[in-house]
């Protein structure tokens, strides 16, 4: 003798779950959840993830060229400003793949080519990892040379 009343069998526990009559894996909407909308990434989201990652390779001084590292160390200084990540960083997004623009200031004495490759795998690696997008180049355009005996930025006072 069984007794119905106190144990359900699989089939009737699969018609009184919400999803009823289904099995499995498949829920509602059909296909799996990556397959139900579009998830879009900013060029400004790529930017920062860039932008942090080049900043992390050793010989990299700065980001940006000579008037935006100018006006972003006046910006810096400013009461509730804030340091922008982004500086030298120039992202093309598309739908699975990005083009990235850098521009750096490397320090003196160490081997431009040796960093510029550095600086690029870093960034390829660090945007394909959090974005999941394609890197499809990574041009980078040294600006300048950060000497030992130089100031790190112009103080504001000089701006005229």
């Amino acid at each position: 003798m069984t007794d119905t009343g106190e144990r359900k069998t699989a089939q009737t526990l699969e018609k009184d779950s919400p999803n009823e009559g289904l099995t499995g894996a498949t829920r509602r909407g059909g296909g799996d959840a990556a397959s139900r909308g579009r998830t879009t990434i900013a060029d400004g989201v790529v930017e920062k993830i860039a932008g942090l990652a080049a900043r992390d390779v050793e010989g990299v001084h700065a980001m940006g060229g000579g008037l935006a590292r100018t006006f972003g160390a006046v910006r810096d200084r400013v009461p509730g400003g804030s340091k922008s990540v982004s500086r030298g960083v120039k992202a093309e997004v598309g739908e699975v793949q990005t083009a990235l623009d850098l521009e750096i200031v490397v320090e003196y004495g160490v081997p431009i080519d040796d960093v510029a490759q550095d600086v690029r795998e870093n960034v390829i690696a660090a945007v394909e990892r959090m974005t999941g997008l394609e890197v499809v180049e990574v041009n980078i355009a040294v600006s300048d040379v950060k000497l030992p005996d130089e100031d790190d930025e112009e103080p504001p006072g000089r701006l005229q």
